[in-house]
């Protein structure tokens, strides 16, 4: 049985192997998803998991994608973009703190790790696209400099001349 968001599995048919796994397909909401600027677009995910027992309790591996928006970090105009992670989550009765999920009531709920695997993916500071250089490039320049040698300090121009290869030993 999966609940009418799609996130809630009952898994007492998967422990008792009368059905070896559940697939769970559905577009699922996944409350305000922010990170800084960038957020999820209508607060909802698209999850491809297939849930299954295994030794430690049961397993629900598969795909979450969503789509975001947020400002381009170099000229603030508005960036949209869809993120897709791959996820393997173990669920347990005895839930080991930051490393399982728990089996509560012979139920797994798996809007947490659903969302906790966008918000990480989201991107933190994305750009409308790799040559942006910004609304004010000459005074705030993003990329490298020229391959112009930048200008020293006189007092050791005198080192210029320098050279480390020592012209008595033979090549």
């Amino acid at each position: 049985m999966i609940d009418p968001d799609g996130l809630i599995v009952d898994v007492v048919t998967i422990q008792c192997r009368a059905v070896i796994r559940r697939d769970v397909v559905a577009r699922v909401g996944i409350g305000a998803a922010l990170v800084g600027d960038v957020e999820v677009v209508d607060c909802s995910a698209d999850v491809d998991l297939v849930v299954e027992a295994v030794a430690e309790g049961m397993a629900a591996s598969g795909t979450v994608s969503a789509r975001w928006t947020g400002p381009c970090r170099r000229c603030l105009t508005r960036v949209e973009g869809t993120i897709g992670v791959e996820i393997r989550e173990i669920f347990e009765a005895e839930p080991t703190e930051g490393e399982t999920w728990p089996i509560t009531d012979e139920r797994i709920d798996l809007a947490p790790a659903v969302r906790e695997a966008v918000l990480l993916a989201l991107p933190l500071a994305p750009l409308c696209e790799e040559s942006c250089r910004g609304p004010e490039p000459d005074r705030f320049p993003t990329g490298a400099p020229d391959d112009r040698r930048p200008s020293g300090d006189s007092r050791w121009a005198i080192l210029d001349g320098l050279s480390f290869d020592d012209p008595r030993r033979p090549d």
